[in-house]
């Protein structure tokens, strides 16, 4: 019996031993492709049994020139590079693991918060530059009685919650998909979206990216949103009109931004985002730690393996 293949579209990771130690069973053949281009995508996948991908584009022109594709694992936990519904049709199973970095992107969005709360990039970059001035950083609000909002209330942003209960913050969140009981038992108020709005001092966007969600957050939203309100965003880049956040920001609308992923990455040098003393950035690094990583490569590799060898994955991805 032959050695499956296996395609590498590309890669973030330093090394890919977990995966290849969770693979180890199917003893694969893997090919790397060159680049995320279609071209050398398909030069190592066109003949593979399965894929792993990380960003790279699958979009169904280029998965109807697969042969023998049984399975695309996908290296994360959403699947909008990949057109879930032309796999379907082809046969193919995506799995994704949709349970990984929940402590890590939790984390961030907290840590995002607590730095626009308490202006801590925007006192560091005064004091390095020689000046310990309290009253360029004031005024400063207590954090404790502030309202956050999340908007979506899946695994990620109910870790959020008692993170930022902790501090004192209630915490409302707007989830057309989740039963009000469930977020009852964690001690949040579902509201509607408007409503989340108008009331919440912080904003934390947890939504996935889908054609009715891309420029969720757009001029309109802005507007009623509470002055001076911030906005946090460790989801995906496209949920937030730029052009219309970088309007609220300007007209004082918006009292700050946070950041960790933006329409294009990597954000582009002469964005209008950077030099902003309210504008926090980090370059896509939510998801990340040494644990979740491997964590990550592991599952993903695994519902391959499984695949590959006749079983059911774990995390399939429903078209």
């Amino acid at each position: 019996m032959s050695r499956p293949l296996i395609a590498v579209t590309d890669s973030v990771f330093p090394s890919l031993d977990p995966a290849m130690t969770a693979l180890k069973r199917v003893d694969p053949v893997i090919l790397v492709a060159k680049s995320t281009s279609a071209d050398d995508i398909l030069a190592v996948a066109r003949d593979a049994d399965a894929v792993l991908v990380t960003y790279a584009k699958l979009p169904g022109e280029l998965l109807r020139q697969l042969k023998r594709c049984k399975v695309i694992g996908r290296f994360g936990l959403g699947v909008d590079n990949i057109d879930i519904k032309t796999a379907a049709e082809l046969g193919i199973v995506v799995t994704y693991v949709p349970d990984y970095c929940l402590q890590e992107v939790s984390d961030h969005a907290m840590a995002l918060i607590l730095a626009l709360a308490r202006k801590v990039p925007f006192s560091n970059t005064l004091v390095q530059a020689g000046r310990w001035d309290m009253a360029a950083v004031v005024p400063i609000r207590r954090l404790e009685g502030q309202v956050l909002g999340l908007v979506g209330f899946g695994n990620i942003p109910r870790r959020v919650a008692p993170r930022a209960m902790a501090f004192g913050l209630k915490v409302i969140a707007h989830d057309p998909y989740v039963p009000a009981a469930m977020a009852r038992e964690l001690r949040v108020e579902l509201v509607s979206f408007d409503r989340l709005l108008e009331t919440s001092d912080y904003v934390s966007v947890h939504a996935p990216l889908t054609r009715q969600t891309r420029d969720l957050f757009n001029a309109d939203v802005f507007r009623k949103m509470k002055k001076g309100a911030f906005l946090v965003n460790t989801a995906r880049g496209p949920l937030v009109n730029e052009a219309a956040l970088l309007d609220a920001l300007d007209s004082g609308q918006l009292g700050g931004a946070a950041l960790d992923v933006v329409a294009t990455e990597p954000l582009a040098k002469d964005s209008s985002l950077l030099g902003r003393a309210n504008v926090i950035l980090t370059p896509h690094t939510a998801f990340y730690s040494v644990e979740a990583l491997e964590e990550l490569q592991t599952k993903c590799a695994s519902d391959v393996a499984r695949v590959l060898s006749g079983e059911k994955p774990v995390y399939p991805v429903s078209p």
